[in-house]
């Protein structure tokens, strides 16, 4: 029989300090088995006036056997919902803390590989924390409705060697995004953050 037992829980972010008037907000959650403090230098190039906050996934494990370099996660398969749930809730509680001392022009929500799907349930959730929507070689949560999805100011970005997508999954995934209403942007590249074209990207906001 299962069973469930709430209890607190400290959770990680990092973060970059905007080198001039923090005007921009953007929020990187990163993919399966990295870590947020390798991940959030993926943006130190941003422009100057965008504060970045990189939130970790809550599912820290050893990469390789019982010791050695050290992923996280933030979801698998197993309690699924809860994890959804348990994200969602501390996601919000930690933005809303934080806008408490912060004010923002745009606040953006980008969600990497993994941290895509988590994003995507996040910017569905709560669409009014957000003023855009990223999401990076990520392919759409299928537990969200499409049809019914309301798309205000996102972005599909991928890569055209992205190794995680065959040419026919990344047609397919382009497909369902610009029924979306997603503005698509390939680039030449694979499955990760390229600096040129994110700051094209934020720099048009």
């Amino acid at each position: 029989m299962s069973h469930r037992f709430k209890s607190s829980k400290t959770y990680r972010y990092f973060s970059i300090s905007a080198k001039e008037d923090p005007k921009n907000l953007l929020i990187v959650m990163h993919g399966y088995g990295q870590l947020a403090e390798y991940f959030v230098r993926k943006f130190n190039a941003c422009p100057v006036d965008f504060t970045v906050l990189a939130p970790e996934g809550p599912h820290r494990f050893y990469k390789n056997g019982y010791s050695g370099r050290v992923g996280a996660s933030w979801m698998t398969k197993e309690a699924r919902q809860d994890d959804i749930d348990d994200n969602l809730n501390w996601l919000t509680a930690w933005l809303t803390a934080h806008l408490e001392d912060n004010t923002y022009k745009n606040i953006i929500l980008l969600g990497f590989s993994q941290g895509g799907a988590t994003a995507a349930r996040w910017y569905y959730r709560q669409p009014k924390l957000f003023s855009h929507f990223i999401l990076w070689a990520s392919v759409f949560p299928p537990d969200i409705e499409k049809p019914n999805t309301e798309v205000r100011q996102s972005y599909f970005v991928v890569g055209d060697k992205d190794e995680f997508l065959t040419s026919e999954n990344l047609k397919k995934e382009l497909l369902i995004y610009q029924k979306l209403g997603f503005k698509t942007i390939r680039f030449k590249g694979n499955h990760d953050i390229e600096p040129t074209i994110l700051n094209s990207l934020l720099n048009s906001f």
